[in-house]
């Protein structure tokens, strides 16, 4: 019965902090978005959770993993030989240089 009680108020929780992010981005849309942009649109409570949600599935998360998988990342940056290494930090600074230019 404990856990029950315990995994409600956890479920209660979550929905009310959906509610309060929904209600944010409803807000700061409402509040920027029309006086930045020319024809934009006011939305409504609706169209703001099907913002975070679209946002859940571009950008893979709320929960500060991100969808650029940090981990993964690090994984096979430590799996690369010194001359990989240095391979790939020549590729991505000489690509910056070259951009500056």
């Amino acid at each position: 019965m404990r856990y029950k009680l315990r995994f409600l108020k956890i479920v209660v929780m979550v929905l009310v902090g959906i509610a309060v992010l929904g209600w944010v981005v409803m807000s700061l849309w409402n509040w920027l978005i029309p006086s930045l942009f020319v024809g934009a649109r006011e939305i409504d409570y609706a169209r703001a959770l099907g913002l975070l949600v679209l946002s859940r599935i571009l950008f893979g998360g709320f929960r500060g993993h991100g969808g650029w998988h940090r981990h993964r990342h690090m994984q096979r940056w430590e799996q690369m030989t010194p001359e990989e290494r240095e391979k790939f930090q020549q590729g991505m600074f000489g690509f910056r240089a070259r951009r500056k230019d």
